[in-house]
């Protein structure tokens, strides 16, 4: 399976994809929709059918996304929940450029000669506005399969919410909260944050502490990262509070922190609510070895916060195979697109659309029933080991089953386990003259 040469280039595919993501691409048409949206179901017939007997709890969506028949030729459309706007947009935007580097490269190949494409809609960052996208992707656009979201709450909310019930299949690009364990119908491409937490722990006491003040969001990524630290955690806890996102000061939350008598501070919070909280600790002289999990570090954290004021810090944040050549290419292409190195959230995201794209192209219809049971085997070490979708697609030739391959993803293995969860690694990262450093590895 290869491109047309008619077919525009890879970088004509990548800026129109981006383009057209942000702004949200043509759904698909003829879908039809139940008045319940919990337990709607979107499905395709890979020729342009419709919905076979006639069974009310089927929805049916037409391939070509263009409002006729469509007949096998129009692309297939999936959907995206994602942060582009709100506390989690940073993540948000790291995930759209991800998305347009794989897109581009799907495309550049195709699926059996049709093109992917993906409305994005935007969560805020919040739940309820989560579900509402969700919502419309599931029951007015009829996708079968839906990647999302950030926040690990928001990600729940939409499967407690949309997807539970139905055969769409969710995809997590970057929730990391343990809890989502226990929902093994929600997959998810990030790895779990108690491998985080579990590493906090040992690395905090190995610095030879053994007291620390916790501070974390109150969702469910800062409850679940913060109830494994305490499981993990041998010393004191001396001070372990929540706090909301969005507050306009945090001064009681640090101040709580200081008076605490703790000489270590362990952040789980996200990047904008850290910002404050170090700049407030920065102005009141309050001294501490800081640490934090991978949703308190970012360019705009250090950007926003006082030069020298988190040198020493320790983050631990999940982390892409950087030593795959597979990875280093999408870094290539990536600093070439846009001018900086990408992030491990650009990296799941990436892999997000390519497993999706390989669950399409072995499935034996466009249907969320057909997914369901090719989107974990595209991943399994039972197959052979390929690291691109092109390698894949090659291997897979006219006839070939998901258990044929096993894509390697750009941010490494993925292997999704009974509960939804990938193998994983995590990297070790210091603040050293104000710039993140890394400074080891750990697999999950």
């Amino acid at each position: 399976m290869v491109a047309d040469d008619t077919e525009p280039n890879r970088r004509d595919v990548l800026r129109l994809s981006g383009a057209a993501g942000l702004a949200g691409l043509a759904g698909l048409a003829g879908c039809s929709t139940t008045d319940d949206p919990a337990t709607d179901t979107a499905t395709e017939e890979p020729n342009g059918g419709g919905g076979g007997d006639g069974d009310d709890e089927e929805t049916t969506a037409d391939d070509g996304g263009d409002g006729d028949d469509g007949g096998d030729t129009g692309p297939y459309t999936i959907g995206m929940v994602d942060s582009l706007t709100g506390s989690l947009s940073a993540f948000g935007q790291r995930n759209q450029r991800g998305k347009d580097l794989a897109l581009a490269d799907v495309n550049e190949v195709g699926i059996g000669g049709r093109d992917l494409e993906i409305i994005v809609e935007d969560s805020e960052s919040q739940s309820q506005a989560g579900v509402s996208a969700a919502q419309k992707l599931v029951n007015q656009d009829g996708v079968p399969f839906v990647i999302g979201a950030v926040g690990s709450g928001v990600s729940l909310a939409i499967y407690e919410s949309v997807i539970q019930g139905t055969d769409v299949v969710q995809l997590s690009q970057n929730s990391t909260s343990p809890d989502l364990t226990d929902f093994p119908g929600l997959l998810r491409m990030s790895p779990t944050g108690s491998t985080q937490s579990t590493a906090l722990a040992n690395i905090i006491g190995e610095d030879g502490y053994d007291s620390v003040a916790l501070a974390w969001v109150n969702n469910d990524y800062g409850q679940g990262l913060a109830e494994t630290f305490r499981e993990e955690w041998d010393g004191e806890i001396a001070y372990d509070q929540p706090h909301d996102q969005g507050q306009s000061s945090y001064s009681s939350t640090v101040s709580g922190m200081a008076n605490s008598g703790a000489d270590a501070w362990l952040f789980i919070t996200y990047q904008p609510e850290f910002t404050s909280m170090a700049q407030e600790a920065y102005s009141n002289g309050y001294e501490a070895q800081f640490y934090g999990a991978d949703s308190v570090q970012g360019s705009d954290v250090l950007d926003n916060t006082p030069e020298g004021s988190l040198d020493g810090m320790t983050i631990v944040v999940p982390s892409a195979a950087v030593d795959q050549d597979n990875y280093q290419a999408f870094a290539s292409e990536f600093e070439s697109e846009y001018g900086e190195s990408p992030t491990s959230w650009s990296a799941f995201a990436y892999d997000c659309v390519v497993t999706a794209a390989l669950s399409i192209a072995t499935a034996d219809e466009f249907t969320g029933a057909a997914l369901q049971e090719t989107v974990r085997d595209v991943t399994r070490p039972e197959g052979e080991e390929v690291f691109t979708f092109a390698e894949a697609m090659e291997v897979l030739g006219e006839d070939g089953s998901p258990d044929d391959i096993d894509y390697q993803g750009v941010s490494g293995p993925i292997d999704f386990d009974e509960n939804g969860d990938p193998v994983g690694f995590l990297q070790i990262l210091t603040v050293e003259d104000h710039e993140y450093v890394s400074s080891g590895t750990i697999e999950g």
